[in-house]
């Protein structure tokens, strides 16, 4: 046959699913592997049987399994009738369970009903305890404040007492009132014989701090006290005990101090430096302060104990009591001190009265006045001022005042009494001298006064003035007294010599002699104002560099310039009187004062024609332009610059005068014919020449 024979088609897709197969995936791979360990022959017989033979082997497999877990299925079956056994008994207990629940249930509810109620007695008893607590008082509490004896346990019952008060006040602003009213009135008996065996017992205690130089306050009695503050009548009491005891003691104190002195005669007694004011003051005034400073804080640690920084639990406690404000406590303690040092005032103020009345001399006297009032203002800020040691410190403050300023009025009476005599050179007297060294010493000692720190250093002005007037008014008297005999001392120094102002003196010397005089008062008045000038430079110049006397200084500067400017007043009207210029000066100033067309022509009168006028310019130039001894040097004022500044003043009163006089004589109202022959020299010139 020439082609292929045609495959049927179901052999034809197995055929094509067989070569489509692939023979390489792991899957086929182990079933051939496992399919070769049974099958050993490949014959058309076996190929046959190859679905037989792979059942039967998956049976045998079968078999084998179920062989295997032959075991495991009797022990299952084995733990299945062990729970169910204990299924059966768990049933029995639920039932026997069920059982006691219904025979105990009485049992149980009369349980939570005993329960409850115990909570409720529990409640109650908690509340009664505290009701207790806060409104009775225990039996060791109510003993404790019986007993005379005091302790910690007394005032803490008495703090117990005052809490339950303060807790009735809350229980009356209920329901119940009676109760808290029953109750406060209890606890009012106990509180008010606690305080009045406190009262007794603080007492004895203070009687005991009498009885010791320095006493130390316990803290027992420092609590104590602090209880007494809620009964000021009773706290009254206790601090009147202990201001007695105390001024009883410091008064045997400060005696022993003045007489006896320390333990073994250390330190030695006050009055053994009774010779020396100074010191015999000074100690007791020290001592005093040291024993107020003691006495304040016993006072203090008594009185204001919560001032204190250690204080223990039970202190505290009080501190809550109602007190007396700042300002009464302050009140108690200035009470209670003034006390304690009243009977000190008298034997201190007898001796220090007597220190004044022994007369101690200017500086003793004001140094004592500065340590009484150091000390016054001192102790007075500690005290207060309104006490009797204090207004014994002022009195005799004011009577060392009194005493000092009594020494001075009696050394200026003296001084005033016998003023000295000018000496020739017109130098201050020994007497000023004395008294400006004294000035000094008394600064110094200001100086180096103690300033109380709340005061300021006393007013040094008043004495000043006390020491210096009476020198300044001695001076006066001398001054004016040296003028009354008519003691003329020259203020200018002559030098008689060859040179032509010689010739030129002369004429102007009998030009002089045609014009008035000189009057002798007013030459006379030079040396006293020259010696009032030096009196008051000497007393000036010490005290410039003392700032405490400034305000004096400026004072006798003002009296210095004064003086100078009457000096030169004086001087200027003496040479213008003897150039014969002073009264027609007064005719140029009051023609010049009349309104233009009513001045007269002074050229016209007589005693001011330009010959008259002339005359008296030459005698005028000639003091100006002659030799040195024509003005006034000044030379007896022994300060140089003073002298100086005379000399200068002096130049510039009489270029003043010239000035007035050349104006006139320019003045063509007045009708002088040629002013500038007249009047040669201008003002400048003038001014010029005196070197101004």
């Amino acid at each position: 046959m020439g082609t292929a024979t045609a495959l049927a088609p179901g052999l034809s897709r197995k055929l094509k699913k067989v070569l489509e197969t692939r023979t390489d995936t792991p899957d086929l791979l182990a079933s051939l592997n496992t399919l070769s360990s049974f099958y050993s022959e490949n014959t058309p017989q076996s190929r046959r049987n190859l679905r037989s033979t792979i059942e039967n082997r998956g049976l045998s497999i079968n078999e084998e399994f179920l062989d295997a877990s032959a075991s495991a299925q009797q022990a299952l079956d084995q733990v299945e009738e062990e729970v169910n056994a204990l299924a059966e008994c768990c049933d029995k207990i639920a039932k026997a369970l069920n059982n006691c629940n219904a025979t105990t249930g009485d049992i149980i509810s009369t349980t939570e009903r005993l329960k409850h109620e115990l909570e409720n007695t529990t409640q109650r008893q908690e509340i009664a305890s505290c009701f207790l607590r806060d409104y009775q008082l225990s039996n060791d509490e109510i003993n404790a404040l019986r007993e005379e004896d005091l302790s910690e346990n007394f005032f803490k019952a008495l703090a117990h007492v005052h809490e339950i008060h303060a807790n009735c006040k809350v229980l009356l602003r209920t329901h119940h009132q009676r109760a808290g009213l029953e109750l406060m009135d209890m606890m009012a008996v106990y509180q008010e014989g606690a305080y009045e065996r406190l009262c007794r017992w603080v007492q004895a205690e203070c009687r005991r701090l009498g009885d010791v130089d320095n006493p130390e306050v316990s803290e027992l009695l420092k609590t104590a006290v602090r209880c007494l503050k809620a009964r000021p009548v009773l706290f009254k009491y206790c601090a009147e005990e202990v201001a007695n005891m105390r001024h009883n003691a410091l008064f045997r104190r400060f005696i022993s101090a003045l007489t006896r002195g320390g333990h073994g005669g250390l330190p030695r007694p006050i009055e053994v430096h009774a010779h020396d004011p100074l010191r015999y003051v000074g100690d007791m005034l020290g001592w005093l302060h040291q024993a107020l400073a003691s006495e304040r804080e016993l006072v203090l640690a008594l009185l204001d104990p919560d001032s204190s920084a250690d204080t223990g639990p039970i202190a505290q406690r009080f501190s809550n009591i109602p007190e007396s404000d700042i300002g009464k406590t302050e009140s108690d303690m200035t009470f209670v001190l003034d006390r304690i040092f009243e009977g000190v005032c008298r034997p201190f103020k007898v001796r220090v009265e007597q220190v004044l009345q022994s007369q101690p001399n200017l500086i003793i006297s004001y140094k004592l006045n500065n340590t009484l009032e150091f000390y016054s203002h001192t102790i007075s800020d500690l005290l207060g001022r309104e006490t009797a040691l204090c207004n014994t410190l002022w009195a005799l403050k004011d009577a060392a005042q009194k005493t000092f300023f009594d020494i001075l009025k009696t050394r200026g009476e003296k001084i005033l009494r016998y003023p000295p005599p000018v000496s020739v050179d017109l130098s201050p007297p020994p007497a000023l001298k004395e008294g400006v060294s004294v000035l000094l010493e008394i600064i110094e000692t200001y100086s180096s006064v103690m300033v109380p720190v709340s005061g300021k250093k006393p007013l040094f002005e008043p004495v000043i003035s006390a020491l210096l007037d009476p020198i300044i008014q001695m001076c006066e008297q001398a001054a004016e007294a040296h003028k009354s005999k008519g003691v003329i001392q020259s203020s200018r120094r002559s030098r008689v010599g060859s040179d032509p102002s010689q010739l030129r003196r002369s004429s102007v010397d009998a030009i002089l002699e045609n014009t008035n005089s000189t009057p002798s008062s007013q030459t006379r008045e030079t040396p006293s104002r020259i010696f009032l000038i030096n009196c008051l430079s000497a007393i000036r110049q010490p005290l410039l560099t003392h700032e405490v006397a400034a305000e004096y200084v400026k004072k006798l500067g003002a009296m210095i310039e004064s003086h100078i400017y009457g000096l030169v007043e004086k001087e200027v009207d003496s040479i213008l009187r003897k150039c014969g210029l002073s009264n027609k000066m007064s005719q140029f100033s009051s023609n010049d004062a009349l309104p233009a067309g009513e001045s007269a022509r002074l050229a016209e009168s007589e005693d001011m024609s330009p010959g008259v006028l002339s005359e008296c310019l030459k005698g005028f130039f000639g003091f100006v332009l002659g030799s040195e001894s024509s003005l006034p040097e000044f030379e007896q004022m022994q300060s140089p610059s003073l002298r100086s500044e005379a000399s200068v003043q002096l130049g510039k009163s009489l270029a003043e005068a010239y000035e007035v006089i050349y104006k006139g004589i320019m003045d063509p109202e007045n009708g002088y014919p040629d002013p500038r022959s007249l009047a040669r020299h201008p003002p400048d010139q003038i001014r010029t020449i005196l070197g101004i």
